[in-house]
């Protein structure tokens, strides 16, 4: 497998207009989670993806696996828990934005725990977000074996920071999401977050937070992504677009730089197949859009610059 995607994936319900909660009538159901809108993204590029989480033994965690598997993504493996529940959440759009309410406490995914992929063949590529080191003292536990103990080693293991005020504060996140990051061989974080987590007002204050990483990946929003490898600093600009929804930004971005690594592409070349997966989420309802066709791809990755 190229690439092992962990963490929770949940069922999203949002108005069909843009009716708030409190008064639409009608809500349109969907699958979501940060690190299975990877593994989708990474499929649909064509990439051997795989997703191993937890769900619940009800209609929601079947149809969590019916999104994924009809996407590609290899699910063979994942928990089905008949006492816990399969996470949902809520989007509620308001004239600031879209906010989002969810109901994932005592599910399936917060379960999980060390061992929970004991026997699994090692990927070439492991994605993990900050998002399950948030869930339990068990997932934390979890965390730690696979990004600190490199318990799937030699996979790469790739950590997207993905801090979710919801889910903890950030006293208890900042060190936390720290030693992660910089554990880790390929590290996402976005400057605002960085800037929320340890005060870091420049993608250099963010390296210096994060020494160790080997490759950290610096989002400025609509600026640009700066890439840290060693004492080599890659630069790449954003383009402009027109923005529907921001949710799932992130998530593509990852998937379209990681797809690069995988076909080993330039740090560039990496950045802007990130950057294009990324336009495409911003500009739609929902998580994911379609990403370019393979020969769009290939000229993306080797374009010179």
């Amino acid at each position: 497998m190229e690439v092992l995607c962990l963490g929770e994936s949940m069922v999203v319900f949002a108005p069909t207009t843009t009716a708030s909660l409190r008064h639409a009538s009608d809500l349109r159901a969907g699958v979501a989670g940060a690190e299975s809108n990877v593994a989708i993204s990474l499929a649909l590029l064509g990439a051997r993806t795989g997703w191993r989480g937890a769900v619940g033994d009800d209609p929601f965690g079947r149809r969590v696996l019916d999104a994924l598997r009809e996407s590609g993504v290899d699910c063979d493996g994942v928990e089905v828990d008949p006492e816990r529940p399969t996470g949902v959440y809520f989007k509620d759009p308001t004239p600031e934005g879209t906010e989002v309410h969810y109901y994932r406490a005592g599910s399936a995914a917060s379960a999980m725990g060390p061992g929970h992929l004991t026997g699994v063949e090692p990927p070439a590529f492991l994605h993990l977000s900050g998002i399950t080191r948030a869930l339990s003292d068990s997932c934390a536990e979890l965390m730690h074996e696979l990004v600190i103990d490199r318990a799937l080693a030699p996979a790469t293991v790739s950590f997207d920071v993905n801090y979710r005020p919801a889910l903890w504060p950030v006293e208890s996140a900042a060190p936390a999401l720290a030693a992660l990051a910089d554990a880790a061989d390929i590290t996402f974080v976005g400057l605002d977050e960085a800037e929320t987590l340890w005060g870091c007002k420049t993608p250099e204050d963010v390296r210096t937070e994060l020494p160790e990483v080997r490759t950290l990946v610096v989002k400025d929003g609509g600026t640009g992504v700066t890439c840290f490898e060693g004492e080599t600093i890659h630069y790449c600009p954003a383009q402009p677009v027109e923005i529907v929804e921001p949710v799932g930004a992130g998530d593509a971005f990852a998937a379209g730089f990681l797809y690069g690594r995988v076909r080993g592409a330039s740090p560039e070349g990496c950045m802007r197949l990130g950057h294009r997966l990324a336009a495409g989420a911003l500009q739609t309802i929902g998580d994911l859009a379609a990403p370019p066709g393979p020969t769009t791809v290939k000229s993306i990755l080797e374009q010179q610059t």
